[in-house]
């Protein structure tokens, strides 16, 4: 065993602290990007020469929704709240404005509430899985972001629902079970959800994690009132959001690999690079919380630190357009463990492939990176281009690759 304080404790922290940057995604996906290159990896070639296709597809895809370029809004959660063109975020400040105590913090305190706890619960949903509400049909990504919504503002988050639901605290998410989570996604035999017991376990396990930070007096809105006051100028940048999201919440992941005694999360050792950070759901949230902590007077610096989100829709994009190539019929043909070398690759070599296709992009639309940040390309964008030719290509729109999950990766 190392003694405390020694120079192998001080290596695991460096290591620690690395595996939590986007630095270390970035680097550690190139290095998987430059052996695919060279044809050295097992699961996955490349083949550049689909990537100007894939940009000129993600460029149709983004000015059809959004024909305004300036009005492209970053990717994020709160796009999914407005789903069936309801403005939920628009009542939720309303709701907001009524309460007796509804000063910035408290504001600042609830949209953290909703958005962590709304991303959270965002893992894939399977193919059959619906959920219904004011006279439409939601599915995926959209579907839980309404369901998530709802549970919300009825208080399913807070221990005190009558008095005070606009909130998320440890006593009602450690009380949180898969058969409430059900109900309130509307589960059952006719309408499959994957994962459902681990997301619930996900929510209890946050639960714990908002009790372990006193500072956050309880509520998992407190984060938000913390990374308010250590804003320097006004200003917060992009990865150390990232960092904290990291730091405050790596515990809630499940049966993942430690580091200096502090649970990684997503991030998973591939036989030839070792430990790959790929963060999507953490990198997803940090994306989310730009906003409310925007509407709180806060600028986000760099926020291109970040990448883009190693995920099913833009990972199916570069492999249904032909730019990943799999290597044998059982990379589509077979379920894979999410920690397997087959998904890493699949994931990192996505990420690789989000930078160079955000260049492409902008340079087709005569946009500067400061002009179209990548956050603006994924939503246009990569997943939704994603999203629709799977749907061109299978039926359901599933993903090329048969992933098991636990419902707290994708």
């Amino acid at each position: 065993m190392t003694p405390a304080g020694s120079a192998g404790d001080e290596a695991a922290i460096a290591e620690l602290r690395y595996l939590r940057s986007p630095r270390a995604i970035r680097e550690r996906c190139e290095a998987l990007y430059a052996l695919a290159l060279r044809g050295e990896l097992r699961h996955w070639a490349v083949d550049e020469s689909r990537l100007d296709a894939i940009a000129r597809r993600v460029v149709r895809t983004t000015q059809a929704a959004y024909p305004d370029l300036r009005a492209i809004p970053g990717h994020s959660r709160w796009t999914h709240l407005l789903a069936g063109g309801v403005d939920r975020v628009r009542a939720l400040d309303e709701r907001l404005d009524r309460l007796d105590d509804g000063g910035d913090d408290e504001r600042l305190a609830s949209r953290f509430d909703l958005v962590i706890t709304s991303v959270l619960l965002d893992a894939g949903a399977g193919d059959r899985w619906r959920y219904r509400a004011g006279g439409q049909t939601y599915s995926r990504s959209e579907g839980i972001a309404v369901a998530s919504y709802d549970l919300f503002v009825a208080g399913a988050f807070s221990s005190d629902p009558e008095r005070a639901p606009l909130r998320a605290d440890a006593d009602a998410l450690e009380r949180v079970t898969a058969a409430v989570l059900a109900r309130g996604l509307q589960v059952d035999g006719d309408n499959p959800m994957v994962g459902v017991e681990g997301r619930a376990a996900l929510l209890q396990r946050l639960g714990a994690a908002v009790r372990a930070r006193p500072e956050w007096n309880g509520r998992l809105g407190g984060f938000g009132v913390q990374l308010r006051r250590a804003a320097q100028g006004g200003a917060l940048p992009a990865a150390q959001i990232l960092g904290a999201v990291l730091e405050s919440l790596g515990s809630i992941w499940p049966g993942r690999e430690v580091c200096a005694g502090q649970n990684l999360g997503d991030v998973w050792t591939h036989g030839t690079v070792g430990r790959v950070p790929l963060h999507k759901l953490s990198q997803w949230l940090t994306y989310s919380l730009f906003d409310p902590l925007e509407r709180a007077g806060l600028s986000i610096a760099a926020p291109d630190e970040l990448t883009g989100l190693a995920e099913y829709r833009n990972g199916g994009l570069f492999v249904d357009d032909g730019a990943l190539v799999p290597k044998g019929e059982g990379v589509l043909r077979d379920e894979h463990e999410v920690s397997s070398d087959v998904v890493i690759e699949w994931r990192a070599l996505t990420l690789a492939l989000l930078d160079r296709t955000a260049e492409r992009v902008r340079a087709l639309l005569g946009l500067s990176a400061a002009e179209l940040p990548l956050a603006k390309v994924l939503e246009g964008g990569t997943w939704r281009a994603g999203r629709e030719l799977a749907a061109e290509k299978r039926a359901g729109g599933g993903p090329p690759l048969r992933v098991r999950s636990d419902g707290t990766v994708f």
